[in-house]
């Protein structure tokens, strides 16, 4: 699909190919190393004093070469199935101009305080350090973001990595059940890349509702696991190749299940891993014309925006409410939380303060996830898919559980 498919008049302004190149040594010479390299020079010249006139003056060429490279690579190399890694290449280009975006208008330059043991400063590892640190760690940079405390054993970077590599076993045979579930509930439809909705029309609402909660229960539970794998992956690699310190990659979420309000839920227990990017995008500009409230209420615009463009990249047709709608509500749901708390004096907490995120965040989020249905998410392939006696075990399970559930109908 075009970048532009829904607007044809952009693909004639910003010149976007009708097909793009396969992933290959030409596209990643061409297109991905001039985005790479042009990224880690801005991080080299933000630690460095007296760089700020020059990389002002570097960040339009940085959007213009990751969009170059989003619309003009195909690392799907024409399959369909892994359209995902398509969607997940052109976030981290997004990523790469937001964070250079910020680190372009800074007046000072980054410090690191945090450096494996025995290290020597250098201002090129610092920098290769600097550019692919997801959350900032280690410098004054991520000052402001919220780190879970530590739970992992950090006695030896051994113990270390083996736990870690643990966590990236299970939870990806975690992910492989419940993708396998989620398939199971309609396999007519979310298992093709045209999708369907989660909720069936077929049944009474009341029933209609309860099986689509349950889908998207599911299916959060499976995008934390999958987050959580590709996290671990990632702090092996780091850890173990790049010779960070174990520190640098606290852990990613902090059991989000244990939330007792919406506040805590997205600004502590759940991923902080684009935060910043919605606060510049979104909560900054809105927070001077409406203070807190627009402050949070941008971030989740942002983010509502930021997600419609992973369901459009998947399918074209699907409607940008619903994701806006979505997290919109999740901000609203986080001001009356404030209200509350002004009008009575008493923050949302405890087990009330747990029931009332866990209903909100169900409610609202249905029509998230009957998103993610409807642009053919659930359709990725799985190592799973391999694995046919794993497979034929759960669809029987989901499948009894799904008709025995439309009886009450």
């Amino acid at each position: 699909m075009s970048f532009g498919a829904d607007l044809p008049f952009l693909d004639n302004i910003l010149h976007v190919p009708s097909t793009k190149h396969p992933f290959d040594a030409r596209s990643t010479i061409i297109y991905l190393l001039p985005a790479c390299l042009s990224y880690f020079v801005t991080a080299i010249l933000v630690i460095l004093p007296g760089t700020r006139t020059l990389r002002i003056a570097l960040w339009p060429l940085i959007l213009l070469l990751a969009f170059r490279a989003t619309v003009c690579v195909d690392l799907s190399n024409g399959d369909p199935q892994r359209t995902y890694l398509n969607v997940d290449f052109a976030m981290v280009m997004l990523c790469i101009t937001i964070r250079t975006l910020e680190w372009t208008f800074l007046k000072e330059p980054l410090k690191r305080h945090l450096r494996p043991a025995n290290s020597t400063p250098s201002v090129i590892m610092d920098a290769l350090d600097l550019s692919v640190n997801v959350r900032g760690v280690g410098w004054n940079w991520s000052k402001s973001i919220y780190v879970p405390p530590e739970s992992r054993p950090t006695s030896s970077r051994t113990a270390f990595c083996l736990y870690v590599l643990l966590s990236a076993l299970v939870h990806g045979f975690i992910s492989s059940i419940l993708q396998i579930s989620i398939q199971a509930f309609s396999p007519e439809t979310f298992t093709v890349l045209s999708g369907g909705s989660i909720f069936e029309a077929s049944l009474p609402p009341l029933i209609r509702y309860v099986r689509s909660s349950i889908i998207s229960t599911v299916v959060l539970l499976g995008i934390y696991s999958v987050m959580q794998v590709t996290y671990d992956v990632l702090t092996i690699f780091s850890v173990v190749v790049l010779r960070q310190d174990p520190a640098q990659w606290p852990p990613f979420f902090q059991a989000p299940w244990m939330a007792t309000s919406l506040r805590d839920f997205w600004s502590r227990r759940w991923h902080q891993l684009y935060r910043r990017a919605f606060v510049i995008l979104g909560g900054w500009p809105l927070s001077f014309v409406f203070g807190r409230a627009g402050y949070i209420i941008g971030s989740f615009i942002a983010s509502g925006i930021f997600h419609n463009v992973v369901v459009i990249m998947l399918n074209g047709n699907v409607e940008m409410w619903c994701m806006l709608l979505s997290f919109g509500m999740m901000a609203t749901g986080i001001v009356l939380e404030d209200i509350f708390t002004a009008l009575t004096g008493r923050k949302v907490d405890g087990w009330n303060g747990r029931l009332w995120a866990m209903a909100w965040m169900v409610v609202w989020g249905n029509l998230m996830v009957d998103g993610f249905a409807r642009a053919g998410m659930f359709a990725s392939t799985s190592v799973s898919d391999s694995a046919s006696p794993l497979r034929a075990f759960v669809e029987h399970y989901v499948l009894a559980f799904d008709r025995w559930l439309r009886t009450f109908a």
